[in-house]
């Protein structure tokens, strides 16, 4: 490339050459070349970052610590960037997750930025990264505090996936109420209950799982801004950091606070590892349900059978007509992700050394890719699979019949013991349960036929569906 395509700039380092038309500054530009493995610091947190520098400007004039004509120039910079689509915004964001595990480029990537364009638009200001932008704030206390703002947003976007899920359930629930099948635990036979039942349990794991992370999601809210450095809050002018929190609620919605502990602030980020947690126990409950509905919609002919899933593309490059369960798929692979991120982000939460935790930025990215996919595969199951979901009421019907634990409503009639035989003998012989019954002598055909109220074992009327 030609050298006229480039502009020369210093910093504490020495002179650093960076690209003409590129708004980032010679701190950006060294990160951009010592770091280019892995993703790229996600959009998320560059735009919580103007959110927040823009807040600090504000509160800094108000104050008295920022000439209210350098604030007006950032906070018009800031506008200006906050406006452009995630493809231009892009442009002048280009560093990785794995930098410094403070985040420091990445923060002052946003500073310089915005001073750049700030001096654009008005010339004579001399406004500079570290002074102006970054006035009474350090990465130490910014990334931190962006890191919440995101995890706040990401999970704005997850609570509606699951009430998505949940209503998508309820009708299911609700349409097969009293649809009476056979039960199964430790993966054999057992009594009877109904495919709403059975439904219902996914959809108590689900709000059980809905309320923990609504009940996690105002520890998110407690900003570490203001600590600066270390904690202390050296060089952040009295009150700035209470304006800063005021404003980010505005923009949120949320009632971001401040007064906290910065030390713990700033070595530790209980926080998000503790919501991530609730995200695994989603994960958890997702990837059974999920492995339930696949499994008993194997088939069609040589599987459980029990349901029936819509054919949403063709299943098999090879083998005509097959219809695989592919949103289930892409629910249990996210759950494989978000397991492993959780174990990253556990990992990662340990490692605060003296003041500060170095590895924030590997760990908003993991907790920002947990909540996304998790949002996304619910959505897509909820949609794609649940809501066309039928059951097969013959499928059900013969293999009802055919079980050998329906016997368990025949043991307070003729005991335990009798009933087990009943059902060995069956199984040994290859009968029906009622052959066998009979054959005994304990019961009667008549006796057999009142006793063996398939729809009286599932106890429907002492339950109810979820409302």
């Amino acid at each position: 490339m030609a050298e006229q395509e480039y502009r020369i700039e210093s910093d504490t380092i020495g002179e650093v050459k960076i690209p003409k038309e590129a708004l980032w500054g010679p701190q950006t530009e060294r990160s951009r070349n010592n770091f280019q493995s892995g993703e790229l610091m996600p959009l998320a947190i560059i735009r919580a970052f103007l959110h927040l520098k823009k807040a600090a400007a504000e509160s800094n004039v108000e104050v008295g610590d920022e000439p209210a004509e350098k604030g007006q120039a950032i906070e018009e910079a800031i506008d200006q960037l906050l406006a452009l689509s995630d493809e231009d915004l892009r442009k002048d964001f280009p560093l990785h997750v794995l930098q410094t595990g403070s985040g420091t480029q990445t923060n002052m990537n946003v500073n310089e930025v915005v001073a750049n364009l700030a001096n654009k638009l008005h010339p004579g200001l001399n406004i500079l990264p570290n002074d102006d932008v970054n006035r009474g704030q350090s990465s130490n206390d910014t990334y931190p505090t962006a890191m919440n703002i995101v995890a706040v947003e990401a999970v704005d976007k997850l609570e509606p996936a699951i009430e998505h899920l949940i209503d998508e359930l309820k009708v299911k629930q609700d349409k097969y109420w009293k649809t009476v099948k056979v039960g199964r635990t430790h993966l054999q036979d057992a009594t009877p209950l109904t495919f709403g039942q059975e439904v219902s349990g996914y959809i108590s794991a689900l709000k059980h799982d809905l309320a923990y992370i609504q009940e996690l999601k105002p520890s998110l809210y407690e900003l570490a801004i203001g600590g600066t450095a270390v904690g202390t809050g050296l060089n952040a002018a009295p009150g700035m950091t209470e304006a800063i929190a005021g404003k980010l609620s505005e923009v949120y919605g949320h009632e971001f606070k401040v007064d906290t502990n910065k030390f713990w602030g700033l070595a530790h980020h209980s926080a998000l590892s503790v919501m991530h947690g609730a995200f695994k126990t989603l994960a958890n409950d997702m990837f059974k349900i999920a492995q339930d509905i696949r499994f008993l919609a194997s088939g069609p002919r040589a599987g459980y059978g029990e349901l029936n899933i819509p054919a949403n593309e063709p299943g098999s490059s090879i083998m005509p007509g097959k219809v695989n369960p592919t949103q289930a798929e892409a629910v249990t692979m996210a759950v494989a992700r978000v397991l492993g991120n959780d174990v990253t982000i556990n990992f990662a939460a340990s490692q605060g050394n003296f003041e500060m935790n170095v590895f924030k930025t590997v760990m908003i990215a993991a907790f920002l890719e947990s909540a996304d996919i998790l949002a996304g595969t619910i959505t897509g199951f909820a949609d794609k699979m649940i809501h066309g979901l039928t059951v097969n009421e013959q499928r059900m019907d013969d293999l009802l019949e055919n079980s050998l634990m329906t016997v368990t409503a025949l043991s307070p009639k003729i005991g335990y013991h009798e009933a087990a035989v009943i059902a060995q003998t069956a199984q040994r012989e290859g009968t029906t349960l009622k052959e066998a019954a009979l054959k005994s002598g304990k019961v009667t055909e008549e006796q057999y036929d009142e006793w063996m109220d398939y729809m009286a074992m599932t106890n429907i009327d002492r339950t109810k569906p979820e409302e």
